[in-house]
Parts: structure tokens; sequence; C-alpha cells
């Protein structure tokens, strides 16, 4: 299956590293023109180096710094993007962040955090995409009017102790996915969920960086592998593509089995 994305423009958050670098690079490969978002200054090098990457490969992209949880740097990245590229046509929500703590230790700031960055900032980006879709109307690039793709986990249906905030982000996201795709179907915006297992990335290190944790991860997953940035990208491709028309408030997962429970495996 040969996709090509024609040129469409594609604002994909939380892209200097992880998950979201892998996706802005396969989205770029695929043809799309990449806008790599970062939250701050400390992040500006990855950023860099993931539009480094697109550019040697013969893509195409523009860095945009822009903490996804503040109103004013959301309008203004999107404006941005509008201005330089005419519009928007693919909005991946891919960032986010964990804070980690026992329930009965977990801070109002951490609690908090956690929900303006993965919950509040996927509203704010998809609003504004939204907006866009519905003011520049059908092109020829696609035969949905926008697509909207949210990075979320195996935590919107798995609970997951000692990250209350995280889980009930992503469950949350769930809900905001399905309503939007309710309510924006007959506009044919496309609206949907990715939902990774165990990738290998900087944010769970500790989970795969020693033969120990990787060998206990890997009772979780049937599939006996951890997932890598591109698994995630390939979806993104296909679900930013035509390829995918018919498919909307879906979340589809991502992740060797992990959602089968194989801890149930032998005692069940």
């Amino acid at each position: 299956m040969d996709i090509n994305l024609n040129k469409q423009v594609a604002i994909v958050t939380g892209s200097s590293s992880g998950i979201g670098k892998g996706i802005a690079i396969s989205l770029a490969k695929s043809g799309a023109i990449v806008i790599v978002n970062h939250s701050s200054e400390h992040s500006r090098a990855e950023a860099e180096e993931t539009l480094k990457i697109i550019s040697d490969n013969g893509g195409e992209g523009f860095i945009i710094q822009c903490d996804v949880s503040k109103e004013d740097q959301v309008l203004a990245m999107f404006q941005t993007t509008i201005d330089k590229y005419g519009t928007v046509d693919i909005l991946i929500n891919n960032a986010g962040l964990q804070q980690d703590a026992p329930f009965t230790e977990m801070t109002l700031a951490q609690w908090q955090k956690v929900i303006d960055v993965n919950l509040t900032g996927q509203f704010l980006c998809s609003r504004e995409a939204i907006k866009e879709f519905l003011k520049r109307g059908m092109t020829d690039k696609s035969k949905a009017l926008g697509k909207i793709i949210n990075i979320s986990s195996v935590h919107e249906t798995i609970p997951w102790a000692g990250h209350a905030n995280y889980a009930s982000s992503k469950g949350a996201l769930r809900m905001l996915m399905q309503t939007l795709a309710q309510e924006y179907g007959k506009q044919k915006i496309r609206v949907n969920n990715i939902c990774p297992g165990a990738i290998q990335t900087p944010i769970n290190k500790s989970a795969w960086d020693n033969k120990k944790s990787l060998d206990a991860l890997m009772t979780l997953i049937p599939y006996d592998r951890i997932g890598q940035p591109e698994d995630i990208g390939n979806l993104a491709v296909f679900l930013a593509s035509d390829y995918s028309d018919y498919i909307t408030g879906a979340s589809i997962y991502v992740d060797g089995g992990m959602t089968t429970l194989e801890s149930f495996a032998d005692n069940g």
C-alpha cells in the first residue's frame, strides 16, 4: 500500500521526541508537510533534530514552539501555520506527560498539570483544527474535510495504580474523541484515537533499559516485543489517508496484545 499524503499540512504536537517524533517522520516520508511542535526552549534542539531527519529524507517541515495547555500559544501556532502554508489538513494530538504519585500523595498541581497538557491541550488544538477545517472547506487533497488523530494510551481502558491523573486524562480523551466524531461526522471530519502500549521512548526508559525490567514488561505483552515509534507512525499515516476514510470514532490499540491482559493467561 503506497500512501501519498500529497503535501497535506500536519501539525504534530510534542514531536521533538518519542512517539511524536516517529509520527512526524512517518508523515513526512509519506508526503505531508509537518509542523514539528515542541513546548519549550529546553526541547528546541530535539525539535531541530526531528526536522533535520525530515529534511534529509526529502521532506518538508517547520518548527513551532507551543505549550498546548496555553490557549494563546495554541492560537498562535495555528495562525502561524495557516499564514505559512494556507491551512491545516491533519492534526496529531500527541503532546502528553506523566507526573506519577500514589493517589493519597498526589498534589493538586500534579493532577492539574497532567490534565492541562493531556486533555485540555487536545481540546484546544482540536477546537482550532475543526474551526480551520470548516472555514477552509473541501479540497481535492482528501475525501475528508479534516483528520484529527489523538495519541491516547492503553490506559484509556486499563486502570493504572499510581497514575490516576494520567489514566483519567486518557479515559476522558476517548469520550472527547467519540463526541467530536459524532458531532462533526456529517461535515466529513474524521476523529480517532491511537492507543499505544509499551513503546520504547524516553518517557518509559526505566521499563526497558535493563534486562530485568524488560523481562518483566514482556510478561504483559503476548507479542513478546516492545513497540517502536514507527509502529505508531505507520498507523498515523494510514489514519491520515483516504484508505481509512470510513474509520472515525475509533480507538485503535497498538500494544502487542497488552489489552488482552496476558497476566490472566495461566490462571484465568
